[in-house]
C-alpha cells in the first residue's frame, strides 16, 4: 500500500504527458475563435488624428494582422504578406502592437506595406483583449466581423497555401451565396 500511491500518480503524470506530446505546440486554442471580434478604436498609424475600429471589419471577409517593428518573426512573415496583398482580393489590416510610431512608420517605410490600414495599439490593450500571447499573429474574420481562424506565429507559405487562402475562399464563397 505505501508505494501503491506513488505509482498511481507516476502512473497518471505518465498518461497526461503522454497526450501532451502527440499534439502541436503551434496549436493554441483561442477562446475568440467563433465570436465576435472585440471591439476597438483605434488611431491609425500613418495618420494619428484619424481613427479605425472594429466596426470597420464587418462587411467583407479580412485579415488582421499583429505585428511590430521588434519582432523579427514579423520579418519573416513580411514578405508573404507583401505577396499575399498583392495577388488575394482579401483586406489586411495591420494592428501594430506595442511599438513606437515612428519605429512602426519607419518599418513600413524600409520594407513596404501590406496594410490597407495600420492601427496603433502602442500600450497592448486592444491586443490583450484579442487574446494575443505575442507578435506575428494573424485573424481570419468574417463579413460579420465574426474571428473564424487565429494564426499563433508568422504566416508561412504552407499555412498561407493550406489554411488561410482555403479558409478565405470558403467565407468568401459561403458569404455570396448567402
Amino acid at each position: 500500500m505505501r508505494f501503491l500511491i506513488p505509482l498511481i500518480v507516476f502512473l497518471l503524470l505518465s498518461v497526461f504527458l503522454a497526450i501532451g506530446l502527440t499534439r502541436d505546440p503551434h496549436e493554441v486554442p483561442s477562446p475568440l475563435v467563433g465570436k465576435p471580434a472585440p471591439a476597438f478604436t483605434l488611431s491609425r498609424l500613418d495618420d494619428p488624428q484619424r481613427q479605425f475600429g472594429s466596426e470597420q471589419l464587418k462587411g467583407e471577409v479580412s485579415l488582421l494582422n499583429v505585428w511590430a517593428s521588434w519582432c523579427t518573426a514579423c520579418r519573416q512573415e513580411h514578405q508573404i504578406l507583401l505577396a499575399l496583398a498583392g495577388r488575394v482580393n482579401v483586406p489586411l489590416y495591420g494592428l501594430n502592437y506595442k511599438d513606437e510610431r515612428e519605429a512602426g512608420l519607419g518599418w513600413l517605410q524600409r520594407l513596404g506595406n501590406p496594410y490597407r490600414i495600420s492601427v496603433s495599439d502602442p500600450d497592448g490593450k486592444v491586443g490583450m483583449n484579442w487574446g494575443v500571447y505575442g507578435v506575428p499573429e494573424t485573424f481570419v474574420i468574417d463579413k460579420r466581423g465574426v474571428i473564424r481562424y487565429k494564426q499563433i506565429g508568422p504566416v508561412t507559405e504552407d499555412v498561407l497555401e493550406g489554411v488561410l487562402l482555403p479558409l478565405i475562399r470558403q467565407l468568401q464563397a459561403e458569404e455570396a451565396t448567402a
